[in-house]
């Protein structure tokens, strides 16, 4: 866990001023898997793992980022030409502050020293957390009072612009916008929000396999434009369609014939997801927490057999999940080809599902999962 007062106090000894510290949660996503970027409905929960920033401002026109985890800095000119991407961690904050500065706003020459707990490209969502926190920083110094809406729109332009990841609104919503022990059933068309209480009792367990596959490397982008694809022809034969989110399942499935099968499949996972998001909410509410799990299996299966997203890895773990008492539900989370599942457990279950779980992936792959009890949190702020 990220120590505030000691995150501070590494600042000082590094930049020699007083620091302000913020923080931005990760996020998990009970269901509703590439349905943001189609104008659908997600339900995601911030988590209690979190990236923290430090930062004050250092009286010049430098913006200098260091991250302790990669014992790294990089010095960036405000003043100096355009900022272009380089495929590196400092993409993240430095495509805010680009961001910033393109909607007019006053970016001030600061110091940010980057704490961070959520595990690397594990769907836990670590880059909108990173965006957020810096957002938050770099807003705060400035003298504004940063809007969690307006915060989690520019960090989503942040990362389709400048990092170049053409991803929806749900994982920089979800961390502006956490309820403590509640999802959060979001709109990604209005962006009307709803909280959504989950039942007591229950735990949110994320198992990382630790692993990306290569595919993963402008796979996500690929899916989009599949969608995107699919829309387009759909458009020309149902009147009013402008995403996925529009179509009915039965208007999909009589216009099969005319789209390509493989733009057929990642279609009908979308349209299908929609309807599962809204039915796990609804059960969630009523504390149905076997219907719920029952969706989130559907979901896992659609994502794998459907949009090709998961891997034999991230299908060990939900078999395993299946296999203990006391398991809900069980899904792949975030882009695919590698990351995270995050399951629905009894909360007295939880101690023998950690070494089930892992002594059966074990078996398989040969590798230790890193396996996490999360509890649903709050979203950012500054907290020091």
């Amino acid at each position: 866990m990220i120590e505030p007062a000691g995150l501070r106090r590494r600042f000082y000894e590094r930049f020699g001023r007083k620091a302000r510290v913020y923080r931005a949660p990760g996020r998990v996503n009970l269901i509703g898997e590439h349905t943001d970027y189609n104008d659908g409905f997600v339900l995601p929960a911030a988590i209690d793992l979190a990236t923290c920033v430090a930062a004050a401002e250092n009286g010049t026109r430098e913006l200098r980022v260091h991250t302790g985890k990669l014992d790294d800095e990089v010095r960036v000119d405000l003043d100096g030409p355009e900022l272009r991407p380089r495929r590196h961690w400092s993409d993240y904050p430095c495509g805010v502050a680009v961001e910033l500065a393109r909607s007019g706003r006053r970016v001030p020459g600061a110091d940010l020293m980057i704490a961070g707990e959520i595990p690397l490209g594990a769907g836990l969502s670590s880059s909108a957390a990173l965006e957020v926190a810096t957002a938050w920083a770099l807003l705060d110094l400035a003298g504004e009072t940063p809007d969690p809406r307006e915060v989690a729109l520019l960090c989503q332009r942040a990362e389709n612009r400048f990092v170049g990841t053409r991803c929806g609104i749900m994982d920089q919503f979800a961390s502006c916008h956490g309820v403590a022990a509640s999802a959060l059933l979001l709109d990604c068309r209005s962006l009307e929000l709803r909280p959504v209480a989950i039942p007591g009792g229950v735990t949110l367990v994320v198992c990382d396999t630790g692993v990306k596959h290569a595919l993963a490397d402008g796979a996500y982008n690929r899916r989009r434009e599949e969608c995107e694809e699919g829309v387009r022809i759909l458009a020309t034969r149902l009147p009013g369609i402008r995403a996925l989110r529009d179509v009915a399942e039965d208007d999909l499935e009589r216009r099969r014939s005319d789209l390509p099968p493989e733009v057929y499949r990642r279609c009908r996972h979308v349209v299908a997801e929609n309807r599962r998001v809204l039915e796990a909410a609804a059960a969630l509410e009523r504390g149905d927490l076997e219907r719920a799990g029952a969706l989130m299996y559907a979901s896992h299966e659609s994502l794998r057999d459907l949009y090709d997203v998961s891997c034999a890895e991230l299908d060990t773990l939900v078999e395993a999940a299946a296999r203990c008492p006391g398991v809900y539900g069980s899904r792949m989370m975030g882009g695919g080809f590698g990351g995270c599942t995050i399951n629905l457990v009894r909360e007295a279950a939880v101690a023998d599902f950690l070494p089930a779980v892992g002594e059966r992936y074990r078996s398989r792959h040969g590798g230790t999962p890193w396996i996490r009890a999360c509890r649903a949190a709050g979203g950012a702020g500054r907290i020091l």
